[in-house]
Parts: structure tokens; sequence; C-alpha cells
């Protein structure tokens, strides 16, 4: 190069780097593929051929990102899991609308791109998709020097499904007498995390290596959300409603699939939480708690119940309420 030049990494990107990685990351990805994916990896769009049997099929599609848990990841350098959140995040909100997911997208953008951390957060990526048994068919890798610092990157996801119109409206089908399945979280999954940083390193001045329940706290703070994908088309025709219980907790997802005069009547007693928010519990306020927290319950079923015994024996399921008239809204006592 002349003297004086400026080439585009000495701005900050390197487009080597980025080739490399996309020639590392092509196994991973195309262990995502099924028989409805269109081409390889490379081309400008990726391509999927929609499932036939369906009578009146309409796309459905959610995106996500991973919120601030993507901070401790990146502080502890374990990058392998937070790309499983991605892509659980969308999934299980498909579902919820009774959708079929089919493929998924991700938006990477670093201020470096480094080869081997890149790889590692979209090996998570591929995890989730198998996990959520859907197809990585896209992305995009961003290098943005000055945007964000060396190490710091985001994440965004896009999961797109297929569903029978007929199928979609859960809500209509809710009504008193129905009864409500709790399916256990992972973790804390992918809410809360910057009520979790302040009190862990800010108030409690704990480290990340620092022992709970005989393992580094990041580990548990890291263990990747749950994808309920495979739970949910096992036992879809027993399935009325679902509610995946995110930011907002019980108290503010579950309405979100009851109509106007049913009331949602929860156990209190019956919800099995998880060592980590039985923790936290002792210096949050137990109300700020379920409207931050998943508190165990990572999605909610309604169910007929002539129905619960057999999802009861099939799944990790367990009861925590009913469905009776009155105000739409939820009541945990």
């Amino acid at each position: 190069m002349s003297e004086g030049k400026v080439s585009y990494k000495d701005a900050g990107v390197d487009i080597d780097a980025g080739n490399e990685f996309v020639e590392a990351i092509k196994p991973e990805v195309k262990s995502t593929f099924d028989e409805h994916v269109i081409g390889g990896i490379g081309s400008f769009a990726g391509a999927y051929a929609l499932p036939a049997g369906y009578r009146e099929p309409v796309l459905l599609s959610a995106t996500d990102g991973v919120g601030t848990k993507l901070k401790l990841a990146i502080d502890s350098g374990r990058l392998d899991t937070v790309g499983i959140d991605l892509v659980a995040m969308c999934v299980n909100d498909l579902i919820c609308n009774f959708g079929t997911p089919m493929f998924f997208l991700d938006y990477y953008a670093t201020g470096q791109l480094i080869p081997e951390d890149a790889k590692q957060v979209v090996g998570g990526i591929a995890e989730g998709c198998r996990r959520g048994q859907c197809a990585l068919i896209g992305g995009e890798t961003a290098e943005m020097p000055g945007m964000y610092s060396e190490k710091d990157f985001d994440l965004a996801g896009f999961a797109v499904g297929i569903a029978e119109r007929s199928e979609m409206d859960r809500v209509s089908l809710v009504r008193p007498g129905q009864l409500l399945l709790a399916l256990p979280s992972s973790g804390i999954h992918s809410n809360g995390y910057s009520l979790v940083r302040k009190l862990f390193f800010e108030r409690l001045k704990m480290s990340l290596e620092d022992d709970f329940e005989g393992r580094p706290l990041i580990e548990t703070l890291l263990e990747p959300t749950r994808i309920y994908v495979p739970e949910f088309k096992a036992q879809r025709e027993r399935i009325v409603a679902l509610a995946h219980i995110t930011g907002g907790g019980i108290i503010e997802n579950l309405p979100r699939v009851l109509p106007e005069g049913i009331h949602a009547q929860i156990d209190r007693s019956r919800i099995q939480t998880l060592p980590i928010f039985d923790f936290m519990a002792q210096y949050v306020d137990e109300e700020e708690m379920f409207r931050t927290f998943n508190m165990g319950v990572g999605m909610i079923w309604v169910v007929e119940s002539e129905n619960v015994d057999a999802i009861l024996a099939a799944t990790d399921a367990y009861l925590i309420g009913e469905l009776v008239a009155g105000e739409r809204g939820v009541t945990l006592s």
C-alpha cells in the first residue's frame, strides 16, 4: 500500500478475520438444516420451503435479544451459552401462538471481531436452533469499532414459524374450570439481569467465581434459557393455551392468554422456586421478585382437567392453579 493510504483494517475492521469466522461456523450452521432449507451458506438471503399439510398457513415471527446477561458472559469470557438464550427467547414466544418454529436469523454486532469468540457465540445459537428444532439459515456479523468497545457485543435474534390459522386464537378457548400447569425454568433465563448484577456485584460485592450451591456463581447466572418447543410439539393436542413467563413474571404474562371475565388463581406454595430466587428474595421484596423474574416457572400451560394426568406423566410439568370466573388477572395466594 502506498504511503499515506488508509486501509479498512487501519479503521478497525478486519475482513480476513471475518472470512475466517464464516468458514469456521459453517459446520455448526449446517447441523441445524432440515429438508426445507434451500441452498447453502453464503447467498444474499436464506431460503426455506413452506412445509406442506396446512389448510390456511400463517407465518409467525418473533424477535428478541439477551439483555444485560450478555455483560456477564463478556466479563466472564463464557460465550458459548448466550446464543441458546437468544433462540429460546424467540421460539418460546412463537409456540404461544401455536406456531411451529421453522427458521432463525441472528445479528451479531461487536467492536472487534475475534473469530474464536464469535465462533463460540454462533455455536451457541446453532445449539439453540437444534434444541428449538429450527434451521439457522442466515445472519449478519457487524464489526463496528467506535460503536462498541473492543470486547463488547450485542445480539438480536429473529425466528419465523408457521401455524394453522384456525389454531392460532387460543384465548377464545380459555374458560373457567381449566387448570394451570407450570413447566420449570432452568434458571433466571434472560430477564432481570440489571437487577441481578446490581444485587450480586454492587450491593453484595460478590465475584463471578464465588461458590453458589456447589458451583461458581457465574455458572448459575449464565444457565441458558430452557427451550420448550419439544414439549409443545409432543403435547399440543392437550394444550388449550400457553404463556411464556419472561419479563413481568407470572403476574404480567399469564393474563396475555386470558379473556375478559377469567381470573387465574395460583397457589403460591406450589411454585417450585429455584435456589437462586430464594437467595435473591432475602434482599428483594417478594412483589418485586414476582414482577421481574420467572421464579422457577418458565412457561404455564392452560389445560382441561381430563388431560392433566397424561401431561404430568409425559413431562416435568406440575399443577399450580386453576381458572375461575372473575376479573381478568392473576392472584398468587
